[in-house]
């Protein structure tokens, strides 16, 4: 029998791992354990006595083996002292003697256990509450708590602190200055954990948590998605480090959590050499497939197995990502967690985390072995490297005990070791391959049939949503689904369903110096920044994007009708709703001449090379040819059936947008260039579109096209094949403007919608959007920033890279219809519906 005496309440210093899955902490009090002296937890499975003598070993007794609960008897001399009684038959299983430094206790297993009886009203209705819900609606957040009596409250609700191995529920609210969070148990939150994780009940409360913390906080985090980072990461703008970093974390992985740890992969495949040689293709991992795959002898005998194997089949019975995994990296400097999660011990030494090389071996050859690596890999920290705490983690079969991890010949110290690896990850055989890498893990080929054809499928139990543990009633059954889950690992949350693009590789320094044990440290990577990704041979364009927000109104013109579209060269031409293209001089500043061709209004206009021939498109379907030497209309070609939207023009080839759905594509030679005084048109290709074309525009080779429907959809097409390479619904209303990147990698669209696209041309995927309070209407852009101008008149710079709008310009008092700019980037050009003509200058 164990008798505890107890009264009152006193600090307490136990730690929430030893508590069992699923299980919390309520209270504390003083006791007595026949001559010790101690405090007792209650908890929600279990009560827990922590003598206050540090000799003494903790007990824990489970409530589902304690025989009685019961009052013991009163002490008349102090009513305030009275006396509670457990009786349980028990087994007492103490831990060896150099595990008490950690953590020591003691388990008592009931030999036949029996159904707890009440122990105090409190510890019957703890014990009891079946849903967390009910047992954190025993606390709130004091508002003795806040740091200022003016501090206002907007919202609260339940939720759990998530530290490694660890939830504590409990209450967080929000106010106009702070958050804070109190726990159910009034456990002290740590200092230590890597920022503050919460996990909600439900997702209104997250929410709308979030709302608060971006509404009442002055220097908020703007929201990200990951393909916004993906054109960061593109543009060398996120080092390749930083973008896995924030996959991580879009995918709710995080250092507080150990079951849903941030994943990183192995890079490296050289762990033998003297020198290692970051230029040698050789060096590195097959980043295309996963480590279960990697040594083919060892994928046939999982493929064998695996096609004998019943529904639901999976490849690997083990995971590359578990808290197991993670502690066996980080054991040196978390030894705790890995004593609470192996009950009390370390693992065998020969399987210990004793050397990077043998690691690496036993991840390609070993049977269940297909774990990746952390992102302790890449860092700063050399700690889980190095036994500083001197911990007695055993004796390997060979006789030498357990200490630092053992090195790889190339590298001469832990310091040394994360470098190379940094430099490594950063190559550019990495930055070249990593988005394969993306795909296993976080993209297309981690579910489905793309996984299957990749060999990477892991137990059904691993990835999210595999089992909903909200359906499962009974506690027991709950529990040990978890434990289940927390074996096997978990899949990050899926964030692309399409390819990942790859990188756009940017300039690095000179790898082809090796490293050896002995040599000194070759040139790290430059840094994202420091060179430009672009190849930019005019300097004056970089300089001019780089000062796009310093435009100033340098001269404006007013015309009598609305301004549809405008292009300049010597002259600047002018389309007009009324059917009219006039041609204005911008030294003389005055109309030149006014021509009329239809009835309908004109939609767009160019003046093809040599500046004699103008070409405009009108909405009643034709396309008209104007000599500008004998000032008179040379030729109409009737291309389509309907209004002609745009018109393009390049190495003597003509391309025609329309709402007939069609965009077509016309070898032309100009009249100039003929005997006669017509065009000749031979139509090519006829591009085909499910719904009228209201824009298009060409790469600078002419070897693509984008064209954007009434519909929202963007499409991008192969010039060369006339075939169709992607289709992207990405605006609910029409599509107003869409235009390559200088380097042709990358599509930006406006819409009706106000937003505004960006799309990976080699793979089709929406990587960034960015969403204004009004439709777009044109824009221009260099691949990083763009200069817009919306509905209201205003021009707005945007930076694509920071994800927001960094200036406003007041412009016109109607939509900007049109902007134009010129080669050297020194001018711009803009027309609207207020019938004004503005021209910009850029200020250095």
């Amino acid at each position: 029998h164990e008798v505890f005496f107890c009264s009152g309440f006193s600090k307490f210093r136990f730690s929430l791992l030893l508590l069992n899955l699923e299980e919390y902490y309520f209270e504390q009090h003083t006791a007595n354990h026949i001559q010790n002296k101690g405090s007792l937890k209650i908890c929600s499975k279990s009560v827990i006595f922590e003598p206050d003598a540090i000799s003494q070993p903790i007990i824990k007794i489970p409530l589902r083996d304690c025989i009685k609960i019961g009052k013991h008897g009163e002490n008349g001399s102090n009513r305030h002292f009275a006396k509670y009684v457990i009786v349980t038959k028990c087994l007492i299983l103490p831990l060896p003697k150099n595990y008490n430094f950690l953590m020591t206790f003691v388990c008592i297993v009931g030999q036949n256990p029996g159904r707890s009886h009440s122990f105090s009203k409190k510890i019957n209705s703890s014990s009891c509450l079946d849903k967390l819900g009910d047992q954190t609606a025993m606390v709130r957040v004091s508002k003795g708590l806040f740091q200022s009596v003016s501090e206002k409250l907007h919202m609260e609700c339940k939720a759990e602190m998530v530290t490694p191995l660890v939830t504590n529920p409990g209450h967080v609210c929000i106010t106009d200055t702070n958050l804070y969070f109190q726990p159910l148990n009034g456990y002290p939150v740590s200092r230590d954990t890597d920022g503050i994780y919460f996990t909600f009940y439900e997702p209104q409360d997250r929410d709308d948590l979030y709302f608060y913390i971006a509404t009442y906080l002055e220097h908020h985090v703007a929201e990200r998605t990951a393909e916004s980072y993906t054109l960061q990461w593109q543009r060398g703008h996120l080092s390749n480090y930083q973008y896995l970093l924030h996959l991580n974390n879009l995918a709710d992985r995080s250092c507080n959590d150990l079951s849903q740890y941030p994943v990183f992969p192995w890079i490296i495949s050289d762990y033998c050499s003297a020198e290692l040689d970051l230029s040698n293709p050789g060096t590195f991992r097959d980043l295309s497939r996963p480590v279960g795959a990697l040594n083919k002898e060892r994928l046939e005998r999982l493929l064998a197995r695996y096609q004998e194997m019943p529904e639901p089949k999976f490849m690997y019975g083990s995971h590359y990502s578990s808290p197991g995994y993670v502690l066996f990296y980080l054991v040196r400097i978390a030894p705790e967690y890995m004593l609470c999660l192996q009950n009390g011990r370390f693992d065998n030494a020969d399987r210990m985390f004793n050397s990077i090389g043998e690691t690496w071996k036993n991840c390609l050859d070993g049977a269940t072995d297909f774990k990746e690596l952390i992102p302790e890999f890449y860092g700063d920290d050399v700690s889980f490297l190095v036994n500083n705490l001197k911990l007695d983690l055993g004796k390997r079969q060979g006789g030498q005990m357990v200490d630092d991890v053992e090195l790889p010949p190339w590298a001469r110290s832990p310091e040394d070791f994360l470098q190379k690896s940094k430099d490594a990850l950063e190559s550019n055989y990495v930055s070249e391959h990593l988005h394969e890498w993306i795909d296993l893990i976080f993209g297309y080929k981690q579910k489905g049939s793309d996984a299957v054809g990749a060999h990477n499928v892991f137990h059904p139990l691993t990835y999210e949503g595999g089992v909903d543990l909200n359906s499962i009633e009974d506690p027991d059954e709950k529990v040990a689904m978890l434990t289940q889950i927390l074996e096997f690992g978990q899949t990050p949350k899926q964030l692309f369903v399409t390819p990942h693009p790859r990188r756009i590789t940017p300039k690095f320094k000179n790898f082809s110096q090796t490293y050896s044990h002995n040599a000194p440290m070759a040139d790290s990577p430059v840094s994202p920044g420091e060179e430009s990704f672009e190849d930019l041979t005019e300097e004056s364009k970089t300089l001019a994007w780089n000062n796009i927000a310093k435009l100033q109104l340098h001269d404006q013109y007013k015309i009598h009708k609305e301004v549809r579209k405008s292009f300049s060269y010597v002259s600047l031409l002018i389309v007009k709703s009324d059917s009219t293209l006039k041609m204005f001089s911008k030294e003389s500043k005055m109309l030149q001449r006014s021509i009329s061709f239809s009835n309908m209004a004109l939609s767009s206009c160019l003046l093809l090379p040599g500046d004699a021939t103008v070409i405009s498109s009108s909405w009643d379907n034709n396309i008209y040819f104007y000599s500008i030497a004998f000032a008179r209309r040379q030729d109409t070609l009737m291309g389509h059936d309907d209004a002609v939207s745009k018109i393009c023009w390049h190495d003597n080839r003509l391309y025609s947008a329309s709402w007939d759905s069609t965009v077509k594509v016309w070898s032309g030679v100009p009249a100039e260039m003929t005997c006669t005084r017509r065009q000749r048109f031979d139509m090519l290709a006829e591009l085909e579109h499910d719904v009228s074309v209201n824009t298009i525009s060409l790469n600078a080779a002419s070897t693509l096209l984008v064209s954007g429907t009434k519909e929202g959809t963007v499409n991008i097409w192969d010039l060369t094949t006339a075939t169709m390479l992607h289709q992207i619904p990405c605006h609910s209303g029409t599509v107003c403007d869409a235009a390559f990147s200088p380097d042709s990698r990358h599509v930006l669209s406006t819409g009706e919608d106000g937003c505004l696209n960006v799309i990976d041309v080699q793979t089709g995927m929406l990587i960034s959007s960015m969403t204004s309070d009004e439709p777009q209407r044109c824009f221009i852009w260099d691949g990083n920033s763009v200069l817009s101008g919306s509905q209201s008149g205003e021009l707005l710079v945007w930076d694509l890279l920071g994800g927001k709008i960094s200036e406003r310009i007041q412009g016109h008092t109607g939509a900007v219809t049109c902007i134009w700019m010129n080669e050297q980037c020194s001018s711009i050009i803009t027309g609207g519906e207020d019938r004004q003509i503005m021209f910009w200058k850029l200020q250095y």
